[in-house]
């Protein structure tokens, strides 16, 4: 695998294990995917970011080349979630229907400022969210409420067009956001996990596309790449993924999640920080 315009090159060797972090990345995206409703783009992009910055991909085309390849990712491995929680269902198609076309409206503004940013911008946005969300996963907890029932007030829409902003610009499915929305107004966790999952493709193939549209054309990116897309490292992520999601979804049928919620929140909590260190220098 070669890429053009590349500062660093790796022996064989180097390539090989670049594939096992992108295959295992696979595995554990497609199974928190399924597990607890998030897209997984919180594990895959700094995978990413490491793998296109070893390959030699220009510093300031790397965070888009992450976000993008793992949007297009996260398209095909939380569609694979959605259908096996619906499958069950437990899937609740109102309130997809309902909050859908907010968050469309949101995924639309986060590529147009992403597509806009530079690359150290986006690494700051990162470090601003996925820092809150990390708060969330350690702090939250399933049993906090504020009603019974998703109130009529439009803030709600609101709220779901700040979930489809930060999803893109983390690219992330969005899960960890709606989990919280539904399970505050009283939905049974394993029900708002299973509608979470529906609201990955609705961030995901939009987001693809979009992040597509604003790499057309630019020099130096690596071959088989569609725009910040590489097609290449979606092909080695996504089988992985889609292997992966059903176990995530029938181990969601069974056990509590709270100290995979802390593993990840610290993980979150790392990744923030080696991008705001790769910031600082």
């Amino acid at each position: 695998m070669e890429f053009t315009h590349a500062a660093t090159t790796l022996a064989p060797s180097g390539y090989a294990l670049l594939a096992v972090a992108l295959v295992v990345a696979g595995l554990v995206t497609g199974f928190l995917s399924g597990l607890l409703g998030i897209g997984g783009g919180g594990i895959l992009v700094p995978v990413l970011y490491e793998t296109f910055s070893a390959v030699g991909v220009a510093p300031g085309q790397r965070m888009h080349m992450a976000l993008g390849t793992s949007l297009a990712v996260i398209a095909v491995t939380s569609w694979s979630s959605f259908r096996a929680h619906r499958a069950r269902g437990t899937v609740d198609m109102a309130v997809l229907r309902r909050l859908g076309p907010s968050v469309l409206a949101g995924v639309g503004l986060g590529l147009l400022v992403a597509s806009r940013s530079s690359s150290d911008a986006l690494k700051a946005m990162w470090i601003v969210f996925g820092s809150l969300m990390a708060l969330k996963m350690a702090l939250g907890r399933d049993d906090w409420r504020l009603g019974d029932g998703l109130p009529r007030s439009r803030l709600v829409e609101a709220f779901g067009v700040g979930v489809g902003f930060i999803s893109v610009l983390m690219s992330i499915g969005g899960g960890a956001y709606i989990v919280t929305l539904l399970t505050l107004y009283g939905r049974p966790l394993l029900q708002a996990v299973a509608t979470s999952s529906g609201f990955g493709p609705v961030i995901a193939v939009p987001g693809t596309l979009g992040f597509a549209w604003a790499g057309f054309g630019a020099s130096g990116l690596p071959p088989m790449s569609l725009g910040y897309v590489s097609v290449i490292g979606a092909l080695v992520v996504i089988p992985a993924g889609i292997a992966a999601a059903p176990y995530g979804v029938r181990l969601a049928h069974g056990i509590p999640k709270r100290r995979l919620e802390i593993a990840f929140a610290a993980f979150l909590a790392l990744v923030s920080l080696r991008f705001l260190v790769s910031l600082l220098a």
